[in-house]
This record gives structure tokens, sequence and C-alpha cells, in this order.
């Protein structure tokens, strides 16, 4: 395959000869190279009796290999000052590190154990078990996690994939077994299925050489694909309340589901969501709630742009006795930007601030990895981050007040957790 270059962060993309692709952007900088392999593996590939799977299999993929024990992973990995880090999203699970430039190769290699053939011996299941349902209590001790939980649940009901919690149930993780790890191993990880980044202090053409040294040999049958249903369409206001009385904040869960990132007006909802309440300090979410009227500890809100129509989501933390204010205060935002939209200075003024940072936000080889596997992901080429602050200032400022048309209050799922209870 012919290897192109371009400007900006002119990485460089290859597809081996097993499907996988390899991405490499060279970045002298410092003597350090961060690695990112990402896999289609996430959530969404669950079924309901075995929830958690995913991430169950992201806490015990580096316990040890059919090469080496999680002791020589360990030792291996302490003795270079490198820590791998493997989380999973709904649609992904990605393994990550960041080593120094002479270890690179070797960690790349020990990286490919990792992903390839991981041994999950039954006594590291066990451990991290005990780890994972601890850490689920810890959630549903916690009213942030648990508003946010029970949002999705609303916004993505029965059972729908995006509706159901990443970590599982007590219930089904103490279920999983070596087996079901294998299995979804087996069914899951394949060459086709994956994407390897590399950032740093490399040659292309040597780093490319050798991931395929690494992952070219790598066979496995291509996964099945799952087609994700679009949730319903939006009903009337949804509301649950979850008290949790021995708690001193309150924490509100609000939102709505929206587009897929494929739409064409995804810029414009960006843009949108960013005057709405993830501009500066919360943008006129935090400007009347937390600066004017003082009632809560945070507030902003987030659009997380994903395959299927997405999420649109508040949050606030709050004394108990401001529940219903706050609510109010962000039905009034909800209703006045659907209403009247924003203006032309606060365009400017989000176009500046999202175009400004992103020198910022691609500062770190970090940075960059994660931004090259999200513009792999959804197919947004390689030259993505040159195309960007062209397509966010082409939006018009109709195109995003058509956006916020689209929101209301009475569409909205609400959701409270904390010391709080359903007035009478």
């Amino acid at each position: 395959m012919t290897i192109v270059t371009r400007r900006g962060l002119a990485p460089t993309r290859q597809v081996l000869d097993n499907g996988a692709v390899v991405i490499v952007k060279e970045s002298h900088a410092t003597p350090a190279v961060t690695i990112s392999a990402a896999i289609q593996a996430g959530s969404i590939y669950e079924s309901d009796a075995q929830l958690g799977l995913s991430h169950f299999l992201s806490r015990v993929a580096d316990r040890g290999t059919t090469n080496r024990s999680a002791e020589e992973i360990a030792e291996a990995l302490d003795c270079r000052g490198v820590t791998v880090s493997i989380h999973t999203t709904r649609h992904v699970q990605i393994v990550s590190c960041t080593c120094l430039v002479e270890d690179f190769e070797f960690i790349l290699g020990l990286l490919g154990e990792i992903v390839t053939v991981p041994s999950m011996p039954v006594d590291e299941i066990e451990k991290r078990r005990v780890e994972i349902v601890t850490a689920i209590r810890q959630d549903e001790d916690n009213p942030a996690v648990v508003a946010m939980e029970r949002l999705f649940a609303l916004l993505y009901p029965d059972g729908h994939p995006y509706g159901r919690p990443s970590k599982g149930t007590v219930d089904t993780v103490e279920r999983l077994d070596r087996q079901a790890l294998q299995k979804f191993h087996q069914a899951r990880f394949a060459p086709s299925a994956f994407s390897l980044v590399i950032v740093g202090d490399v040659i292309s053409t040597t780093a490319i050489e050798a991931a395929e040294t690494v992952f070219g040999a790598w066979h496995a049958t291509n996964p099945a694909s799952v087609m994700l249903a679009s949730p319903a369409p939006a009903a009337p206001r949804r509301q649950a309340i979850v008290s949790m009385m021995n708690k001193s904040q309150a924490d509100i869960a609000y939102g709505f589901t929206t587009i897929k990132r494929s739409d064409p007006s995804y810029d414009a909802f960006t843009l949108m969501n960013n005057a709405l309440g993830q501009y500066s300090l919360g943008g006129r979410l935090g400007e009347s709630i937390r600066e004017r009227q003082g009632m809560a500890y945070y507030v902003f809100s987030s659009f997380d742009g994903n395959v299927i129509e997405s999420p649109l989501t508040i949050r606030a933390g709050v004394n108990p006795a401001n529940v219903e204010r706050t609510i109010a205060s962000i039905d009034q935002e909800i209703a006045k930007i659907a209403q009247d939209g924003i203006t032309p200075d606060e365009l400017a003024d989000c176009k500046r601030f999202l175009i400004g940072s992103m020198p910022r936000m691609l500062e770190t080889n970090a940075a960059i990895a994660r931004f090259l596997q999200t513009a792999e992901f959804f197919g947004l080429g390689t030259d993505y981050d040159l195309r960007l602050p062209a397509l966010l200032e082409a939006v018009s400022l109709e195109q995003v007040n058509a956006a916020a048309n689209t929101l209301s209050p009475e569409s909205a799922a609400v959701v409270v957790a904390g010391p709080y209870r359903a007035p009478t």
C-alpha cells in the first residue's frame, strides 16, 4: 500500500495484509512514544445475561499471557517505568501506554501479547472479580454515578445496550467465568476490528515495520457485526428520583437523545452545546445557575456524538434544598435557547474557543493518540485536524439555532439522586 502523509498532524496510515490498521504520528519533541490499541469489543457486544463482560476482560487481559505470567508482565513494566491502561467504552476496548523510545519495540511486543493471547488465569479472574464487585457497590453508593446510569436507562430503555451499566451488575459479574471471557475474546478480538495508533519519537516506516512484526501474523475470524436500534422517539417528560438520604449532595442528570455522529448537523450541535453549558465556566447554564443564582456546586452540559442517536446531557450537583429550583432553571435555559437560539456574539465566541483550544487539545502524545483513534473509528480521515476548523467556521447561526430548536423541556429525561424525596 502507498503511504500518504499530509500537513497538520500528518499521520501515516497503513492497513496490514490481515486487515489491522496502523497509524503513526511522528513527534520528536520528547524521547517518548504513546501506543494506543483499540479493538471493537465494547459493552454493546455483551448479552443481557453477561453484562460487564467487556469491562471484566479489560481487568484481566494484562494479568498474564501465553508467554508471560502476571508477575513477569508487572516486572517488565515496572523496571521501565511503564503503566498499561485498559478501559472499555460502549464500542471499543482500548489498551494504551507511554514508554521511552528505547523501550518501544519491547513494549509494543508486550502489548501485542496482551491483546492477542491473554491467558486469563483463574486466580487473577477471582481477584479482579472482587475488585469489580467492590467498584459496582461503590458506584451504587455514588449519587452522581447513580443519576447518570438511571438517566441513560430512561434515554435508552428496554435493555438497549446504551442504557445498560458498563461494569455490569453484581449478579452478572458473579456469574462470569473464564470460559465466558475466553469466548468473548475469541469472538471480538481480530485484526479486522483492530486499530493501532503510535505517536512519538519514531520514524513512521520503522514503527509500521515493528507493528507488522507484532501483529502481522495475527489471524482470527472477523467478528459478527451488531446493528444497534435507534432509541424510541422522544417521549413525554420522564423523571426518576433515587433517594439516598445518607448523602449530603444531590446530583441531577438531565438529558435528551439527539443526532448520530454522522449527521451533517453534528458541528452545529457541538457549537450549540458549547454555548449552552460547556464553554468557559459552563456557558449559559454555568452563568445562570452557578454564578448568578449560586445554586450549584457544578453544572455543565455534554454532547457525546456516537454511532446512533446520541445523548446531550446536563449535570448539576446541588444542595438538596435547591433541587427543584435548579431543575426549573435548567428548564428555563433549555426553553430559552430552543425558542430564541444563541446570539451572533455567542457563536463567534464558541467558534473561537473550540478552534483556539485545538493546539492545547493536541499538545501531548496521548491526546493526539486519542484524537486519531476517534477519527479512525468514525471514519473522519487522517486530515480531520486540518478540516475541523473550517467545518466549525462554516456553521451558520441558523444551523446552530435549528439544532437548539430540537430541544424541549417537555421531552427531557430527569433524574435526581441523593438526599431528596419527591414533593408530596
